[in-house]
């Protein structure tokens, strides 16, 4: 049977197994997908020597960025992102070569890109982590240009205290990449002037758990348009999928 599995720590939440276990039922595929919680990025070699020729594997949190020390090859999304959550996994004599990718630039990619109208030239990119770094390259590939908005004033970045008319005017698209109004704090969101969002703009949110999170709904509440990011989750998911079977 082929396997494929989850990395990443803790894993009490994973969309992923759920979701690829859902899809080898409905799909008639002869295939398994399993969790490996681990702590620590070093124990790698160990589970590759217990599940010698596992097809493909994702990787999630605290590991987007360390597992890096054990891939051979890196696609360019991966280098340029700085992330990886998705490995192609090569067997050549019981010795396997993994090769990094990132598919949360495509899945986010594809999930905007119906929403996008000609006035959406401009993004303001909440929050630094990887997710926004992903987020960040998927605008470079699509012609918007961006702004990372964080706590505290950086070089190239706005602060969130600096978000005025001129620059929501500017800016009519606003992802929220940090964790702001996830279950169970949903009464969170990013601290941006709401009353000066109108149907111009369109927010999208990472997040999936609620369905509308606080930030979308005060951007809904504006006449902005909304989508949260289980779309997303599905779409990179799927693009993993075509990477593991190509």
């Amino acid at each position: 049977m082929r396997t494929f599995g989850l990395i990443g720590y803790p894993l009490a939440q994973s969309f992923s197994q759920k979701y690829f276990t859902q899809k080898f039922n409905n799909e008639h595929i002869d295939a398994r997908y399993l969790n490996f919680e681990i702590q620590n990025i070093n124990e790698v070699p160990e589970l590759l020597s217990h599940h010698a020729y596992i097809a493909g594997i994702s990787i999630t949190i605290p590991h987007k960025e360390s597992v890096f020390q054990y891939l051979n090859e890196l696609d360019d999304s991966a280098k340029e992102i700085g992330a990886c959550n998705c490995i192609k996994v090569k067997w050549d004599n019981k010795q396997p070569t993994l090769i990094g990718y990132n598919t949360d630039y495509i899945g986010f990619s594809n999930s905007i890109r119906p929403l996008i109208k000609k006035h959406h030239t401009k993004a303001l990119i909440l929050g630094t982590g990887g997710a926004a770094k992903a987020v960040a390259y998927a605008f470079k590939c699509m012609n918007i240009e961006y702004k990372y908005v964080s706590r505290t004033k950086a070089q190239n970045n706005l602060s969130y205290n600096e978000l005025n008319d001129e620059i929501l005017k500017e800016y009519s698209i606003l992802v929220n990449t940090t964790p702001l109004g996830m279950y169970p704090n949903t009464n969170a969101c990013p601290d941006i002037p709401y009353q000066l969002l109108n149907k111009e703009h369109l927010l999208y949110d990472l997040t999936y758990n609620p369905d509308i999170t606080l930030f979308m709904q005060k951007g809904i509440d504006q006449g902005a348009v909304a989508k949260n990011g289980l779309e997303m989750l599905h779409l990179q998911a799927e693009a993993a999928w075509d990477i593991w079977n190509h």
